[in-house]
């Protein structure tokens, strides 16, 4: 583990050299490459330095426990001895996980994908829920979500939606949210106080920038038409929509959502890059399950990944089998324990996979 700390110093430090350098403040591209190594390697850069300076405090506490006779020298070499062991070993593990191979992605902006599966209109009704509660939980984390496509069934739920959340470490929170979702409870509709059990599928996609990801225009065909979106009459005059048809794989998106033209068509050409980076992400991702058999599912939208079950205030996580109440509080963005608990699990299984090897 310490070669491979004093590794990553070494390349923090130059990063950081590089940074400064000014013949590179005008390549644009390179900055952000640098910016983006620098951050990844940010936290474990933090903890060993924290980790030299508390070894640095035990090597001390133990000179002077080996040469001192005074009683209260004594005493306050065997504290700072008591407090550095500590101090180590909480660091140690922490260094552990930080120097997990990391995702790429984890930094990035995410687009959150909402559609009902079995269930009709109560479905469509939980999506909507659950929308809100991705959101409120974006609000909570000082994260900005911003609607790209959103349309509503007659009862008043969501047919289909589409979001994109901006902030710090999104992708890292959100990833394991892929899947289907089941619901089990009376819907607003049933006369006869039945439960019932519905189901949606959530799809977590991260934002492809350009310097990564790059789409040849002679491959896109773009169509234009009358939006039945938000925007009154005007839009439904005006060739507001916009259809994007990527020619190589048959991939169309479709937005309508702005008053604007051109506002839908950045907004689809953000899609499109995301849709299309998120299949290279799943074959990828597939390759090294089937290699490593690891850690948590990827987010396949066929895979149930989570129940809520409201007669019972239960919500179970199937994928590490663990329940918890508080159905109401999830609801209104409380997500920090199931989230965290995936993200848990995940690390740990990844250190197993890592000793295996």
């Amino acid at each position: 583990m310490l070669d491979k700390l004093l590794q990553i110093e070494q390349t923090y430090k130059d990063i950081q050299e590089q940074l400064m350098d000014p013949d590179n403040l005008s390549n644009q591209e390179k900055l952000i490459g640098l910016n983006r190594k620098s951050q990844s390697l940010q936290e474990a850069y933090d903890l060993f330095q924290n980790y030299k300076k508390y070894t640095a405090q035990k090597k001390e506490a133990e000179e002077i426990l080996g040469q001192e006779s005074d009683k209260d020298m004594i005493e306050m070499a065997e504290d700072q001895l008591h407090d550095a062991n500590e101090k180590i070993e909480e660091l140690e593990g922490k260094l552990k996980i930080a120097l997990l191979p990391k995702d790429p992605n984890d930094d990035k902006n995410i687009f959150l994908e909402i559609r009902p599966a079995a269930g009709g209109d109560e479905a469509g009704l939980f999506a909507a829920e659950l929308l809100k509660a991705y959101m409120l939980f974006a609000q909570k984390k000082g994260r900005k979500s911003e609607v790209i496509e959103q349309v509503y069934n007659d009862v008043g739920g969501i047919k289909f939606a589409m979001i994109k959340m901006s902030g710090d470490h999104v992708y890292s929170q959100m990833k394991f949210e892929s899947g289907v979702h089941r619901v089990q409870r009376i819907p607003a509709t049933e006369s006869q106080g039945r439960v019932h059990t519905s189901t949606i599928t959530v799809a977590i996609m991260p934002e492809a920038e350009d310097v990564e990801f790059h789409i040849d225009p002679n491959d896109v065909q773009m169509d234009t038409y009358a939006a039945s979106s938000a925007g009154g009459q005007n839009a439904n005059k005006n060739q507001t929509g916009v259809r994007l048809h990527h020619l190589p794989t048959g991939m169309i998106v479709t937005i309508g959502d702005s008053k604007s033209q051109m506002q839908n068509k950045e907004k689809a050409r953000q899609v499109l890059k995301a849709r299309l980076y998120q299949a290279e992400l799943d074959k990828k991702n597939e390759e090294e399950r089937e290699a490593r058999g690891a850690q948590i599912g990827g987010g396949d939208r066929s895979e149930k990944i989570r129940t809520y079950n409201f007669p019972q205030d239960r919500v179970t996580d199937h994928r590490i089998k663990e329940s918890r109440g508080n159905l109401p509080g999830i609801m209104l963005g409380e997500l920090d324990d199931i989230i965290s608990a995936l993200i848990l699990y995940n690390q740990t299984e990844m250190m197993k996979a890592e000793k295996e090897e």
